[in-house]
């Protein structure tokens, strides 16, 4: 700023992310976990952005309170930085949450650029390595749209005793699954998870879980794969709906909740049933969620809206043309 230099903010989240952060021209009313259970105050519209009691006390603890790097919270933080900006850079689109693209811009009051999801381009990277031949063997010998793809990310690690509901609930659904488990996130991780007790026994006939890296655009692009059972992170979103894969979703902390309450708003995903207090869910939560999106009528909502919102999504010429109306104004404004 000093030097005349200008500069944008660039947030790989999508807009609704924005509805936690208090703008400057706003004074912060939200003094304990409860004040994060209603929707903020500078939100004009009905959105399902509120937080579960659950959620809400670590964004509490987490960002509220002053930071470790100094005296400032988080939050704060995060809002001096967009303050001091020029553009504000989203990777989202229009067609997806218009409303919340427009908030950001009269709230801030400084231009809001959608840059498109930047869905990713498989074919680019498609090889046939061994990994992928064994894991295309299986999807083969599945019936199309019939398997639960099993994906939490490389950040998300549900505690063990949600391992052991989701691994349960699997098995008590009945459907074939395609599970990429992490029992750690990384070395420093000392605590590994560890399946129940013969669950891949039992299952083995109609269920497969790898321990390895798997490519996930070229599973996710399987016809067998009939949904995915995800943390709700949004470049995992993104993939699954670039698809048209419908989303059973399970997050694991508070922004992936907040992406899955809109998508649930939109129905192209539903979320498993829990605990507003504790966000305990049970195996019986897992397999009727399962079967509701996977094969139930209730559930032929989801399945069809996906497949809409893919034309957003999918359309990558549609994509590359936010890319290049940034670029444009880039220029425009150098």
């Amino acid at each position: 700023t000093r030097l005349g230099i200008k500069n944008g903010f660039f947030t790989a989240f999508n807009g609704a992310s924005f509805g936690i952060l208090k703008p400057s021209g706003f004074k912060e009313y939200r003094t304990s976990p409860e004040d994060f259970l209603t929707k903020p105050k500078w939100v004009p519209f009905q959105t399902p952005i509120p937080f579960r009691l659950f959620e809400s006390k670590p964004i509490f603890e987490g960002l509220m309170h002053e930071s470790t790097e100094g005296n400032i919270p988080d939050l704060d933080r995060s809002t001096g930085v967009i303050d001091g900006c020029d553009i504000i850079i989203v990777r989202s689109c229009n067609e997806y949450e218009a409303e919340w693209l427009g908030l950001i811009q009269e709230l801030y009051g400084k231009p809001v650029i959608p840059v498109g999801v930047l869905p990713p381009k498989p074919e680019e990277r498609f090889k046939n390595t061994d990994t992928w031949l064994s894991i295309k063997k299986w999807l083969d010998s599945r019936k199309p749209n019939s398997v639960v793809y099993v994906s939490f990310g490389s950040e998300a690690k549900p505690s063990q005793t949600e391992l052991n509901a989701i691994a349960l609930g699997l098995e008590l659904s009945g459907l074939p699954f395609f599970w990429v488990l992490r029992t750690g996130r990384g070395p420093l991780d000392t605590e590994p998870l560890e399946l129940p007790e013969g669950f891949e026994e039992r299952t083995a006939e109609r269920g497969m879980v790898w321990r390895g890296w798997v490519e996930q655009l070229r599973t996710l692009n399987h016809e067998s794969i009939g949904l995915l059972l995800t943390h709700a992170g949004w470049s995992t979103m993104i993939e699954a709906v670039r698809f048209a894969k419908p989303m059973v979703m399970l997050a694991f902390v508070p922004d992936q909740g907040l992406n899955a309450r809109v998508a649930e708003e939109k129905e192209i995903g539903y979320m498993i049933p829990r605990d507003e207090t504790t966000g305990s869910f049970t195996k019986e939560d897992v397999a009727k969620s399962l079967r509701l999106v996977m094969e139930g009528e209730e559930g032929k909502v989801y399945r069809e809206n996906v497949k809409d919102m893919k034309r957003v999504f999918g359309d990558m010429d549609q994509q590359d043309r936010y890319v290049d109306s940034f670029l444009d104004y880039l220029v425009a404004h150098r």
